[in-house]
């Protein structure tokens, strides 16, 4: 398997077979799809021209330009009364010459996604990206507002590639009088759908910062029902040391919540 970048484009061709769907209906069908990193971070899937169900195709005079990936040209997707503007697009003329004849379909516009049988979310999941979950007798605790909210001899560690170490507490070991419900969910390809608590603690209410895998995918289990605290947000203190907030893809996220 080779690898090409070009700028900021980075591409990797895959094995897997990949099929998006709308309305019920595959929109295409692959064994050769191209995973495309338009940035530092996710990768995207790129799919064959000849792959896709062109009758499901509507010309679009939409345009944008990428500075790495050129003049894009888009469509719609059409299927029955369902209408996805937009949602495909092709670089014909791009510098990247591995993605000329390539259709990227955004994520978000399609119903589902599946690699081989298997239902994807969120984003393709990265063949460089690793999940690691380990069960350990560590101390953690957390801090909020010199509150300790969090005590616990028994957390489960998870260490993914690219992101702080996340510490997965039981909530039997979590001051759960202080949790207050949300309606905010994440999707992961990793580990599945994340239900979110807010922490009201002295007056202060920080939002969406405490979350949990209700029913985490397979290879995630060992995280199921264990409650996890943003680090860019709290003091979490291990085995006594307490721990340098991190800098994340998330922070932003975290420190807008």
């Amino acid at each position: 398997m080779t690898t090409e970048t070009r700028g900021r484009v980075r591409t990797e061709p895959g094995a897997k077979r990949v099929r998006a769907f709308l309305g019920g209906v595959a929109v295409f069908d692959t064994g050769r799809p191209v995973l495309v990193w338009e940035g530092p971070h996710l990768p995207v899937y790129y799919v064959p021209a000849v792959d896709v169900d062109e009758d499901l195709l509507v010309p679009s005079e939409h345009a944008e330009r990428s500075p790495s990936r050129g003049e894009a040209r888009f469509w719609s997707v059409r299927v029955g009364d369902r209408l996805a503007e937009n949602a495909a697009r092709q670089y014909p003329d791009s510098p990247v010459e591995e993605i000329r004849d390539l259709i990227r379909f955004e994520w978000s516009a399609m119903d589902a996604w599946f690699e081989e049988d298997e239902e994807v979310f969120t984003h393709p999941r990265d063949p460089h990206h690793r999940v690691d979950i380990l069960r350990s007798s560590r101390h953690v605790e957390v801090i909020v507002n010199g509150v300790k909210v969090a005590d616990s001899h028994g957390p489960t560690l998870l260490f993914e590639t690219g992101l702080p170490t996340r510490y997965y507490l039981p909530l039997t070991d979590v001051r759960t009088e202080l949790l207050r419900p949300s309606s905010s969910s994440t999707g992961c390809p990793y580990k599945g759908t994340a239900s979110y608590w807010s922490l009201e603690v002295q007056g202060e209410r920080l939002e969406d910062v405490v979350w949990t895998y209700p029913s985490p995918l397979p290879e995630s289990a060992r995280i199921a029902g264990l409650a996890c605290f943003y680090n860019e947000r709290v003091d979490i203190l291990v085995d006594g040391e307490l721990q340098e907030r991190p800098s994340s893809p998330f922070a932003r996220r975290a420190a807008a919540a």
